[in-house]
């Protein structure tokens, strides 16, 4: 039902585009006058208020039926029923609804079944209102949309205030998603910080989260804990190091080479070439690594009497490397390339030679565009997940030797909140507290960076 509305309020609008231009026209013909604007305008301002409304009400009921749904099941469940803690609440809304889509494990109890009932019932309730609702809203500013077109009626600019209107809601969407995400990760981590001292999370020097009686505060065993997270920062700032190496110079010097040198044939050949490397799936990198380049180098380092792990740093941020290049390669060939080719002229005018000019000139007033670029590869780089785990492995060592086996902070996030956990271990709420670390170190480094650039830039103009 929800995509018939859909395709209804789709349709509504589609067709409130040709009746609202179709009446300018006629009024236009019958008064002899030029309307205000555009008779495209006139078509799209009832399309507009008949579609974006109805969608916005659309998803937002479909957002919160569940949360509304949900707090009506729990005050159905039976008064005798032993509850023991939020996950147990859970778990038993999560079993009605499963038993409400046809899932059905087991032989649940009577009561459970009978609120699955109820669900089904009030979802399809639900459906009609939200239907009926949506549609109504629709026709109803579709109508009152069309008694406003007239020859003295602004079209142009009131599509662009609504325009303007549904890109401010997108920025706030974006903003409140983003605050939303950091706040959810701050009250996890909280909530870890209680269980497991900050100081001996940011500086100890074992990680094994498996000891969950030691990570209980007041334990017997509170001394035998082992959160600490140095070992997962040192192997990604490893492997991440060793990937900008390989990265930042060769996508740097490609973006000179295509942006400074390459014919236009040249270039058209392989730019499109380099930005393919984007969009290889990660698995298949880390199949890459774990396949070819990880044996390559263990290979090679036994015939030259180096001990090279199978699962090594050195493999994991050689492939992420590759990977990344694009990142560093497109968006320091666009900024080069802007670079206005007055100071190219200027540069040779006055005797440099072309590399003369592309060290002193061309990448001094790129730099700030080249700095974006290798701060959007270390954020990929730090957060990729899929290389680390098959080619570099899952062992929390505290080693900066590249030949060793390390893993990173977000290959322990994706395994620790992999399959069912109990949200209550401070096990499953380390993930939140290593997310939290990563994005604060992330932030400081971004800052620096972006301080740099801009003292540079002072100086340069």
């Amino acid at each position: 039902m929800l995509l018939t509305t859909y395709i209804i309020i789709i349709i509504t609008g589609c067709s409130l585009f040709f009746i609202g231009r179709n009446k300018i026209v006629s009024i236009s013909k019958a008064e002899d006058k030029r309307p205000h604007s555009l008779y495209i305008y006139y078509g799209f301002f009832p399309a507009i208020l008949g579609i974006a409304p109805s969608l916005v009400l659309l998803s937002l009921w479909i957002g919160f039926d569940d949360v509304i749904f949900n707090q009506m099941l729990k005050n159905r469940f039976p008064n005798n029923l032993i509850i023991d803690g939020n996950q147990t609440v859970l778990i038993l809304i999560a079993k009605i609804q499963n038993i409400a889509s046809g899932i059905i494990v087991g032989k649940p109890e009577q009561w459970v079944i009978s609120l699955a009932e109820k669900l089904i019932v009030w979802r399809g309730y639900s459906n009609i209102m939200i239907a009926i609702s949506s549609i109504l809203l629709s026709v109803t500013l579709g109508y009152f949309s069309l008694t406003k077109i007239k020859i003295e009626f602004r079209a142009r600019i009131a599509v662009e205030k609504l325009m303007m209107i549904g890109l401010v809601v997108c920025s706030l969407i974006a903003i409140i998603t983003t605050i939303g995400i950091v706040f959810s990760v701050i009250f996890e981590s909280l909530r870890f910080f209680r269980l497991i001292p900050p100081l001996e999370f940011l500086t100890g020097l074992t990680w094994n989260p498996e000891f969950e009686g030691a990570a209980r505060a007041g334990s017997d065993q509170a001394g035998l804990s082992s959160y600490g997270s140095i070992p997962l920062f040192v192997g990604t700032f490893l492997i991440s190091i060793i990937a900008l190496s390989v990265s930042v110079p060769v996508g740097l010097l490609s973006a000179i080479y295509l942006s400074e040198y390459a014919s236009k044939k040249v270039r058209g050949i392989f730019k499109p070439m380099l930005e393919v490397l984007a969009g290889v799936p990660t698995v298949v990198y880390g199949f890459f690594a774990a396949l070819t380049i990880a044996p390559f180098f263990r290979q090679t380092g036994s015939l030259i009497g180096l001990d090279v792990a199978s699962e090594s740093a050195l493999a994991a941020g050689f492939v992420m490397g590759i990977m990344i290049i694009p990142f560093v390669s497109s968006l320091s060939d666009d900024v080069i390339s802007a670079v206005p080719q007055s100071l190219r002229d200027a540069a040779l005018g006055l005797g440099s030679t072309k590399s003369e000019s592309i060290k002193k000139v061309v990448l001094p007033a790129a730099l700030p565009g080249i700095v974006a670029s290798i701060i959007l590869a270390v954020s990929r780089a730090v957060g990729e997940t899929m290389i680390v785990v098959m080619a570099a492995g899952l062992a929390a060592n505290l080693s900066i030797n590249p030949l060793d086996a390390v893993t990173t902070v977000t290959a322990q996030i994706v395994t620790i909140l992999v399959g069912d956990q109990e949200f209550e271990s401070a096990k499953t709420l380390s993930a939140f507290a290593l997310a939290l670390t990563l994005i604060v170190i992330t932030l400081i480094l971004n800052f620096f960076a972006l301080q740099i650039v801009k003292k540079y830039k002072e100086q340069y103009e």
